[in-house]
């Protein structure tokens, strides 16, 4: 069950949406307005926020940068409109998640479980203070590296890109999830992804065609495993 502040000024589907979302068993609360929504947010602790874009008083793209500028409670988009390009820029202005009306009850509520899931993984246990990866020491709170004992000189998007590969050393990540967690984009472009991969092997000593930790798999993702011989993880 979760707390969510529904914000839609559309009587019928505040209504229909109230209705889904309380026979889900989630706590609901709803306003028509974006001031409302911010101060619903600023005096309630919602688990979620679900921003209908068309709102009579003030833009829903304007009302998600004044929420993050207040909160980092997950915002589920809501919209008629349909382009990817202002869905990217809405992504990247802080949304969690879009989706574009009308949309099924089925819809709605994966949605929402995803962006809960996220949000839980995230206020998770503290992560370790390190991470070691074969030879590879990860310092996650002085954001330090170290290969074989040697310091790495990294750059803060190599440092995240490998830390967060580290952490979960063996598993394939897949590229979009590696524009989501690095570069906190849900869209992009793959070529940024390997010019850092690129970059982050030749400080590690390593090739696309040689590889000793990073790994890519065509079409699929990349993952960080250490070299044969290596002391079992």
């Amino acid at each position: 069950m979760a707390s969510v502040l529904v914000v839609e000024d559309d009587q019928f589907v505040r209504s229909a949406l109230i209705r889904h979302l309380t026979d889900a068993a989630h706590t609901v609360r709803s306003v028509g307005t974006a001031l409302e929504a911010l101060r619903e947010v600023a005096h309630h602790g919602f688990d979620v926020v679900i921003l209908d874009l068309g709102l009579p008083d003030l833009d829903g793209a304007e009302a998600l940068k004044m929420l993050r500028g207040i909160t980092d409670v997950p915002v589920i988009v809501a919209t008629a409109r349909d382009d990817e390009s202002e869905t990217v820029r809405l992504l990247n202005d802080g949304a969690d998640d879009y989706l574009v009306k009308p949309f099924s009850v089925e819809h709605l509520q994966a949605r929402l479980g995803a962006v809960l899931r996220r949000a839980h993984g995230r206020a998770a246990a503290p992560p370790p203070r390190e991470l070691r990866v074969g030879g590879l020491a990860v310092d996650l709170r002085r954001r330090r590296a170290q290969l074989d004992g040697r310091e790495l000189d990294l750059t803060r998007r190599e440092f995240d890109l490998l830390a967060f590969l580290a952490g979960q050393p063996g598993v394939v990540v897949p590229r979009r999830e590696l524009l989501s967690e690095v570069w906190r984009q849900s869209y992009g472009d793959d070529q940024t992804i390997d010019v850092h991969l690129s970059w982050l092997r030749r400080k590690l000593g390593e090739t696309a065609a040689n590889p000793r930790y990073l790994h890519t798999l065509r079409g699929v993702g990349v993952k960080l495993e250490p070299p044969p011989g290596s002391p079992p993880l």
